[in-house]
């Protein structure tokens, strides 16, 4: 069977009934196979038992959290991938998030289809019994090699200078790589929602990176404009 005819068992987890009486049928009817729990400790249970492909893990839950499920799982050495929903929309929450080892997250209140795109994203760059790229101290691809500690770039070993916005735009694509990103996601991912700028703003930061990289726009190794969309970074991405 190969990964197009595969159907993906989901774990979705959430305190809110509301929520999951109506997400897990529209899951459902999207191709996946979901299960539900109500709290991380059920969660923990399940994972045991079901042994799912991915987590749709809300955050704000009673008795144990979605932050603290996802410590407990990544401290267990268990690297199955994880979707955060989280109330929070501050950026200093989801960087923790995903140092703790989250491989998405996802603002409340969503569209349900953005989360079934992120869904399928996460699933095609899952990397079975291994951490996130999310995770990794250094993204390598090709050439390219970034230091998330010191917040380095290189380009064939010579570091090379960028604006500290080209920084973090250029870190979310590496940990996002193959996937479709609009302007709009990447300007609440990096500048953050609330920041007063038109997605003008996302334009210009690529283009400096291109120009860092020596990225040719007509014949792209790194990033590559989906026309009307966004941007996707279409090199293969190590973690170290």
């Amino acid at each position: 069977m190969n990964e197009s005819e595969r159907t993906w068992q989901i774990l979705l987890v959430d305190d809110e009934e509301a929520i999951t009486a109506n997400l897990a049928p529209f899951l459902e009817r999207a191709g996946f196979r979901v299960e539900i729990a109500s709290d991380g400790a059920q969660a923990l249970d399940r994972v045991q038992q079901a042994s799912p492909d991915l987590i749709v893990m809300d955050v704000l839950m009673p008795h144990l959290d979605g932050r603290e499920a996802l410590r407990q799982l990544r401290r267990s050495n268990n690297w199955l991938p994880v979707i955060l929903l989280t109330q929070v929309g501050e950026s200093i929450e989801r960087a923790m998030a995903l140092e703790e080892g989250a491989d998405d997250y996802l603002n409340k209140p969503f569209d349900p289809y953005e989360l079934i795109a992120r869904m399928r994203a996460v699933l095609r760059r899952a990397r079975p019994g291994r951490p996130p790229l999310t995770t990794a101290s250094r993204l390598i691809c090709g050439e390219v090699s970034f230091d998330r500690r010191t917040h380095r770039v290189y380009l064939a070993a010579q570091e090379i200078t960028l604006t500290p916005k080209a920084v973090a735009l250029l870190e979310y694509l590496l940990t996002h790589p193959d996937e479709l990103l609009t302007r709009e996601r990447l300007l609440e991912a990096v500048w953050g929602w609330d920041y007063p700028a038109g997605t003008r703003t996302v334009d210009t930061r690529i283009a400096e990176l291109r120009r860092a990289l020596s990225d040719d726009v007509n014949d792209p190794r790194y990033i590559e404009t989906a026309p009307g969309e966004g941007y996707r970074f279409v090199g293969k991405v190590e973690g170290a």
